[in-house]
């Protein structure tokens, strides 16, 4: 497999590092800047292109890993090549491989692939790949060779259905970035208490770090614990009653996906109190 990537951004830089340590053939780079084409090049070793039709004549799969909103004019763009039998891929977590519309018409195969991981820079990011999860879909015809790299660098991956590929990303999303919002409420709420920034984050250290590890070792039912759980009301209505606005729907909310999961655990606790519980977080 012969690999050109257009995109010379984290993704694209991180995925070519991570290829080339690896003894994969990288032909090279395109990007709109032919600066960021070189930078990346230089870093991964391989080649970089001033068009995307050298690119490709190069290569037998294209990886284009550039911005979601810009993948439907990278197309249009390669619709206009030669690109008999190639393999087209992207990178988008929510758009799938029909954004390649024509594609059986150019005699390729197309697939999006995503890895679960947050590239947060362009030089460093490569060294997380190891191990991480990826995500594909698409042609049969693609995705047979993208199973086969995937097994050969040794990254557990799974097939999704195209129609599934916007929920999916939700709850990438949702396990990242939702993740840092309820962090951020409740170092703000320490920090309502009379804590620093630097202190708030420190004194939960521990326990955040506990929690998303037993979590990753057992599950979510298993590792949880609090006042939902133990039915305890009076707490949870002391808490309800320090907060006001977005804070309590926030938590309101969350309290009473707790409150499912708690019901799922089949705790010991006295019905009344449950009964009690689900009244006050309605």
């Amino acid at each position: 497999m012969k690999i050109g990537i257009i995109g010379a951004g984290r993704v694209g830089c991180s995925m070519g590092k991570y290829l080339t340590d690896r003894g994969k053939t990288v032909t090279g780079f395109y990007s709109q800047t032919y600066e960021n084409a070189a930078a990346a090049a230089k870093f991964t070793g391989t080649d970089c292109f001033r068009t995307m039709e050298e690119l490709a004549a190069l290569s037998d799969t294209l990886w284009i890993a550039v911005p979601d909103d810009e993948i439907g004019a990278v197309w249009d763009c390669m619709k206009g090549m030669s690109i008999d039998g190639r393999i087209i891929c992207h990178f988008s977590g929510s758009l799938s491989s029909d954004v390649f519309n024509g594609i059986d018409e150019k005699q390729a195969c197309g697939a999006s692939i995503h890895p679960m991981l947050a590239f947060r820079d362009k030089y460093s990011s490569y060294g997380q790949l190891d191990n991480c999860f990826f995500t594909l879909e698409g042609s049969a015809c693609a995705l047979e060779r993208l199973e086969g790299l995937l097994q050969e660098l040794g990254n557990p991956y799974r097939r999704i259905n195209a129609r599934d590929k916007a929920k999916y990303h939700c709850a990438a999303s949702v396990l990242s970035n939702d993740v840092l919002a309820l962090l951020d409420l409740g170092f703000g709420l320490l920090e309502q208490c009379g804590f620093t920034v630097e202190e708030a984050v420190y004194a939960a250290s521990a326990l955040v770090k506990g929690n998303v590890e037993n979590i990753l070792a057992k599950g979510t039912l298993p590792s949880m614990t609090g006042p939902v759980l133990r039915g305890d009301v009076s707490t949870v209505e002391k808490h309800l009653a320090v907060l006001s606005g977005e804070e309590r729907e926030i938590y309101r909310l969350l309290a009473r996906r707790l409150f499912e999961m708690a019901k799922k655990r089949q705790e010991k606790v006295p019905e009344e109190k449950y009964e009690r519980m689900q009244e006050i977080l309605k």
